[in-house]
């Protein structure tokens, strides 16, 4: 199971479309997310960019764990295709990315 919810990776996915203008938004939401939920995030990518299939899903995050050692928000900036690669993780999980980013834009 993902342990970070897919409204969040969503919200991860918006902001890292915007990284030119919301840097700091991105930074500080990454921050926040605890520990599971940050190694959720970087296993989702590297699903999403192939380095693990999706039925990995748990030793992707146990690696994500594992092999921490630069804050998280950097590390995935350091990615040009940040957003792309979660959306592709969430679909190979079988979560529809576009639907969830859509909620987020829903007026309350």
């Amino acid at each position: 199971m993902l342990p970070i919810s897919a409204d969040k990776v969503a919200e991860v996915i918006i902001l890292a479309r915007e990284l030119d203008r919301a840097e700091n938004e991105f930074d500080g939401f990454v921050d926040r997310l605890n520990e599971d939920e940050q190694a959720g995030l970087v296993a989702l990518f590297w699903i999403g960019r192939g380095t693990f299939d999706p039925e990995d899903l748990a030793e992707a995050v146990r690696t994500a764990m594992a092999e921490a050692t630069t804050p998280t928000a950097r590390y995935l900036k350091g990615s040009p295709h940040l957003a792309d690669h979660l959306e592709s993780g969430l679909e190979a999980l079988g979560i529809d990315s576009s639907a969830v980013e859509d909620e987020l834009y829903r007026p309350v």
